[in-house]
């Protein structure tokens, strides 16, 4: 083997050293003498990264032994305020120094050129914001058509000057992280409109044109995009405000994006990090089709290494064979039930006194003859719209609501062909029959599971009650997780739409 000079070997030691590690110092004049924080963005969350225990004249020295991940970063005070952005891309070694009577104006970063461009576009920016509101504390003293008048013309100026800036910086920073970053802020407007039949500006072609180049320049497969503050605003309203509001149309696009990034980077795991608990957890209805269109494609098939482990891997996948047979335009499983009248002869069976699933399971296959023409089924119940209701007497919240649906009942089967499925989701019989004859509740289909056959709280999902389920004359799924209130809004929104 060849032997490597002393002066070779430490000049290569030296090359590698130099670059590992970070080396942050920031001059703040006026700054207390306190503690200081460097902080950096990712995605929606804003993380410490370091911290600064002896601020002193200003002076703060953020250090470590490893390269920051490449980004926006921000200087923090210990009283929490946010001084300023800054970029760290080129090195990982940076000088600041600014003054704290006036930050932003006085930003300078010897030696990095990126720092530099970037601190006289938000210099440009926040004069330019000083400038409007002069503007408006100039029109407060004027009558209403000259303030307005006023205001019309001196915003029309500024808000060109802005754009002009916008633009020409963009163009000149195109390529560049700085240029990337600053396009994610920007919106993709379309400039010549064409008019509409009416005359007026063709608001679809707009639409259409924004929607169309709302990602123009935003590059996926970079890292870094994630650290900065635009990027997970921009996705936020995508999915949120720019495209239909539909669970297939937001699974479509969201492969879309995914299919844009580099599989296991961050990108790829922290956009799939967002996606599933946002539309796991989602308040909007149905959209937790979402949620199980992304753990088919993603949690399934491996796609997820890397963001889950195995174990959390099948705890998800467990949860969506839950869910994705109570997805909104899926029949809804069918329910074995005992009413309230064959009770009695069920009970004395021996169901109320079995202590374990394997002598339940034993006297139902021995009294399995008897038991059969026993049962009130779920799709045994004729109706054009099934209302089916889980609910427990010991629920305070049933308590209030199970009144509510009763005299909701009452008016909605005066103009509607529907009936209550109300299913007892516990097991003590007198206390729910007492129940039931005090709140003359005997309109409802009343049944419970003595014979423990129905799995009523995985097979529905059942962790809280009251629970409604709104069913069709097939049983489909039409609406679930509805309020009291909501049930004949909806019911009457259905009938509507089957006559349209």
């Amino acid at each position: 083997m060849k032997k490597i000079s002393f002066l070779l070997f430490t000049f290569i030691c030296g090359f590698i050293y130099s670059q590992t590690g970070f080396d942050i110092k920031v001059n703040l004049k006026g700054a207390k003498d306190s503690v200081a924080y460097l902080a950096r963005y990712n995605f929606d969350k804003q993380y410490i990264v370091d911290t600064c225990k002896k601020v002193k004249a200003g002076n703060m020295v953020f250090k470590g032994k490893r390269n920051l991940d490449k980004g926006v970063y921000f200087l923090v005070s210990q009283e929490k305020v946010r001084y300023f952005d800054f970029f760290v891309n080129e090195s990982s070694k940076l000088t600041i120094n600014s003054d704290i009577s006036d930050v932003v104006n006085t930003l300078k970063a010897p030696g990095s050129k990126e720092n530099e461009e970037f601190f006289s576009y938000i210099k440009f920016i926040t004069n330019k914001n000083v400038e409007f509101n002069k503007v408006k504390a100039e029109a407060k003293g004027k009558s209403k058509a000259d303030s307005l008048k006023f205001m019309t013309e001196k915003m029309k100026m500024l808000n060109e000057e802005v754009a002009k800036f916008d633009a020409d910086f963009l163009k000149a920073h195109s390529g560049t992280f700085l240029g990337d970053v600053l396009n994610i802020k920007t919106d993709k407007e379309m400039k010549d409109v064409p008019k509409a039949s009416n005359g007026r500006p063709d608001s679809v072609a707009q639409y259409k044109y924004y929607k169309s180049h709302y990602w123009d320049g935003l590059n996926f497969k970079d890292d870094r995009i994630l650290r900065t503050p635009f990027f997970a605003d921009r996705v936020k309203r995508y999915f949120d405000r720019v495209i239909l509001q539909l669970p297939d149309t937001i699974s479509v696009e969201i492969d879309r994006m995914m299919s844009q990034c580099v599989p296991g980077s961050d990108m790829y795991k922290f956009l799939l990090a967002y996606f599933m608990p946002t539309y796991e957890q989602s308040k909007i209805m149905g959209f937790d089709k979402v949620f199980c269109n992304l753990v088919d494609k993603y949690v399934r098939t491996g796609l997820a290494k890397g963001v889950y482990d195995e174990k959390t891997s099948e705890k998800i996948i467990e949860r969506v064979d839950i869910l994705k047979p109570l997805l909104l335009g899926s029949h809804a499983p069918d329910l074995l039930m005992i009413d309230t009248v064959n009770s009695k002869a069920v009970n004395k069976m021996g169901f109320d006194t079995a202590k374990t699933s394997q002598s339940v399971t034993k006297l139902y296959y021995d009294n399995l003859q008897k038991l059969t023409p026993l049962f009130t089924t779920l799709y045994g119940t004729k109706a054009k719209y099934t209302i089916l209701v889980f609910w427990d007497v010991d629920c305070s919240h049933c308590k209030t609501e199970m009144p509510k649906l009763k005299d909701a009942y009452a008016e909605l089967r005066k103009k509607y062909d529907v009936k209550v499925f109300c299913v007892y989701t516990q097991h003590e019989y007198d206390k729910w029959r007492k129940y039931l004859i005090e709140n003359k509740l005997g309109d409802f289909t009343n049944v419970w599971d003595p014979v423990h056959i129905n799995n009523i709280k995985t097979k529905y999902d059942i962790f809280s009650t009251p629970v409604i389920y709104l069913l069709d004359k097939d049983k489909i799924i039409k609406a679930k997780r509805l309020s009291v209130e909501q049930v004949p809004d909806v019911i009457k929104a259905l009938d509507a739409q089957e006559k349209k």
